[in-house]
């Protein structure tokens, strides 16, 4: 994909070279065989100088304004100092894979600060619209000396469970409405919050918004928190009023302090890096299974016969297992 060595990439991100930073993640998002094993490379020499950034996941409904509350946020973060990297997994096209939406065109301040860099990346089938290759761009964002490193999801009800597994604090945005919507997010997300934001407060939507902070705050009483050394809060903020960042802000900055100092940090991240693998596995092992010749030889067939009711799903899985496993038909 790129005529880069994977020395000129380690580096390209080490030594704050962004056009190389950009390739070397359009590297490792590559679904090429080739270019997955020099990103492998390329990923090794850069681990000794990952895990230093505090990750945060942003999700929430659509409507919610996550891009304009997260470029109001990482605004706020650079003039405290910090170097701030954002990666915005955009809806695709089912057909053509290309992004519906572009973070870059809603994030126009962020976008071209010297001291953030924002990177939309197509979600393609992945379920849930976490981009496949999101922890490994994690990684390389971290080494490239980003100190901050936000992922934005499309929040379209299954990337919650995808983000917590990759992030330090997970943040849900919620609308100042109340009724069937915190209804629905009390079954999904809720307990997966960290910290909670009802958006949008400001003008008329204040009175509505104070109603859902204490609908959320009394739904998060039935509910076991994640750690004993935490219990999410409910804040109220406006991205366009520039109202309630702050108090984020030192919410972040406490949560991490505390999750360090009780030890939390440590084992969510041993957590989260186990899970990776078994996640790699699994796609690997999937992979092999679908290429494997006489899999391919028998598909066809067989996902026929399934369609047409002539054969049961356990006997064609047990027989295409048996074809991938039998040594003999390799």
């Amino acid at each position: 994909m790129t005529g880069f060595s994977t020395e000129s990439h380690v580096q390209g991100v080490r030594g704050g070279d962004r056009r190389l930073l950009a390739k070397t993640i359009t590297l490792v998002e590559s679904t090429r065989t080739i270019d997955n094993e020099r990103a492998a490379a390329v990923l090794s020499a850069l681990q000794p100088h990952t895990g230093d950034s505090f990750r945060i996941g942003i999700t929430g409904p659509p409507g919610v304004g996550k891009s304009t509350f997260i470029e109001a946020l990482g605004m706020a973060l650079i003039t405290q100092g910090k170097r701030l990297a954002v990666l915005a997994v955009d809806p695709s096209s089912s057909r053509s894979g290309g992004s519906l939406l572009g973070d870059k065109t809603r994030m126009t301040q962020l976008s071209v600060h010297p001291q953030a860099f924002v990177r939309p990346s197509p979600a393609g089938e992945t379920l849930g619209g976490v981009a496949r290759k999101t922890r490994e761009s994690i990684l390389v964002l971290e080494a490239a000396g980003f100190d901050t490193i936000i992922v934005e999801t499309v929040g379209v009800g299954q990337s919650e469970v995808a983000v917590a597994s990759m992030v330090d604090c997970f943040v849900l945005l919620a609308l100042p409405n109340a009724g069937d919507d915190l209804q629905g997010i009390k079954r999904g997300i809720m307990e997966l919050a960290d910290v909670l934001v009802v958006n949008k407060a400001d003008g008329t939507m204040m009175e509505p918004a104070h109603t859902a902070a204490r609908l959320l705050r009394q739904a998060l009483t039935l509910q076991n928190p994640l750690t004993p050394d935490w219990s999410p809060p409910v804040l109220l903020a406006s991205a366009l009023a520039n109202t309630g960042l702050a108090e984020f802000i030192a919410t972040l900055e406490t949560f991490r302090t505390t999750m360090i100092a009780s030890g939390e940090m440590e084992r969510k991240r041993r957590r989260q890096s186990r899970h990776w693998m078994w996640e790699l596995i699994d796609e690997g092992l999937k992979r092999r299974f679908t290429h494997h010749l006489r899999v391919r030889q028998l598909l066809p067939d067989l996902e026929e016969a399934v369609t047409r009711g002539r054969m049961t799903p356990i006997a064609a899985a047990d027989q295409l297992l048996s074809a991938y496993t039998d040594k003999n038909l390799a």
